[in-house]
């Protein structure tokens, strides 16, 4: 029954994906059903990548990159 209970958390750790976040609110709010459903909507979601990086910036006089 706990393995059930804690499964949005499982499935976030093994997925390394909003572990945290995932694992509060199935503490808190996990014994409602919809706590749980959000949660393990949670975990399963799609992982979002970072941002891309900025292109480098040039001066537009001297035509050197900036840091």
């Amino acid at each position: 029954m706990g393995a059930i209970y804690l499964a949005p958390t499982i499935v976030a750790i093994v997925r390394k994906h909003r572990e945290a976040q995932v694992t509060v609110l199935n503490v808190l709010l996990g014994w409602t059903f919809i706590g749980w459903v959000v949660a393990l909507v949670m975990a399963v979601g799609e992982k979002h990548d970072a941002p891309a990086a900025r292109p480098p910036q040039y001066d537009i006089y001297t035509g050197e990159r900036i840091r």
